[in-house]
């Protein structure tokens, strides 16, 4: 049986903490992306006929711009759905990771089609086929209307999510895309330069390129498991070595498992009489309060005896490890 006494030693603690209205978020998400990929749909078919009757690069590329913005939408709410489910079997995290996924490949797709419209505009500068400006006009204005509705519903949704946010930079890339290609058609109408289509299309292209780049960058990020934005690892540490009762803090790891899914692990060395369960409770009270991790996981250990008076390492099995500085109290 194990001596009284002994409980204070050692501390190995989990914690985290789930907002209660999470789900009824979730609900409402589901709804202004499904909204929004009703409005978007029917428009698309119409701009599609439009852009062939025109013969309008840019109403096409706006077209299959608007189609990735559905299927961007599509993704998101598959990758809900799954990200819902509890863990279970080998997924102990569950399928939380499959709305980073799904913002990924909305990044990528951008890229993609950044590229194709890109080589296609610059085809099309040297050898411009005819356009017809006013129609080309009257469907960009239509939608302008259409993409600023879609812009707004997915506004009311949860953009700290970077699966919702990579629906929304589909989107109001698209808008601006609009804006873009109705001023080429006012421009093929009024002075009958036809290269103005291509150049709105390039005008897409960069648009897309920038949203892409920025989905692929933050998603990135979330796969090599960096530290989230905003937060360094080493002051985490050293503000966690410097709290009453800590010796030293090392193996400590922060990052985001999913958007705004922040965690943390660490070992940390109390210093006697102080109570491990008591300390590791404080500590995981600072990382909530001061960085909003509040899924952490803190192995807490008494300085091993012989040991407190030290100035280096208290546990040279770890800290000769890979696994990155500690961090030393400023009292020892």
């Amino acid at each position: 049986m194990t001596a009284p006494h002994e409980e204070h030693k050692h501390g190995h603690g989990h914690g985290h903490s789930h907002g209660h209205g999470h789900a009824v978020s979730a609900d409402a998400d589901r709804r202004y992306l499904t909204a929004a990929l009703v409005v978007l749909v029917v428009f698309m078919a119409g701009e599609v006929v439009a852009g062939v009757a025109a013969r309008s690069l840019a109403l096409i590329s706006d077209a299959g711009h608007m189609l990735t913005d559905a299927a961007s939408i599509v993704f998101a709410l598959v990758a809900m759905r799954l990200s819902a489910r509890p863990p279970r079997g080998g997924f102990t995290y569950g399928l939380k990771r499959t709305e980073i996924l799904s913002a990924q490949l909305n990044g990528m797709n951008l890229l993609v089609l950044g590229g194709l419209f890109c080589y296609e505009a610059l085809h099309r500068l040297v050898t411009p086929p005819e356009v017809e400006g006013g129609l080309v006009l009257v469907t960009a204005l239509a939608g302008i209307v259409v993409n600023a509705v879609a812009t707004w519903l997915l506004g009311r949704a949860d953009r700290s999510s970077l699966n919702v946010e990579g629906a929304f930079q589909h989107i109001v890339t698209d808008l601006y895309a609009f804006a873009a290609t109705a001023v080429s058609g006012l421009v093929v109408l009024l002075t009958g330069f036809t290269r103005a289509d291509a150049v709105a299309t390039l005008v897409v292209a960069a648009l897309m390129f920038r949203a892409g780049y920025g989905l692929v960058r933050d998603t990135g990020r979330i796969f090599l498991q960096a530290a989230p934005e905003g937060m360094v690892p080493a002051e985490i540490g050293a503000r966690l070595a410097g709290q009453p009762g800590v010796a030293e803090v090392h193996d400590l790891h922060v990052w985001e498992l999913a958007s705004g899914y922040s965690s943390l692990s660490a070992h940390v060395f109390v210093g006697g009489p102080n109570d491990c369960h008591a300390v590791r409770h404080r500590l995981q009270g600072l990382l909530a309060n001061a960085y909003g991790i509040t899924h952490t996981t803190l192995q807490v250990d008494l300085v091993p005896e012989g040991r407190a008076g030290g100035d280096g390492c208290l546990d040279a099995g770890h800290c000769a490890d890979p696994h990155g500085p500690h961090y030393l109290s400023p009292r020892r």
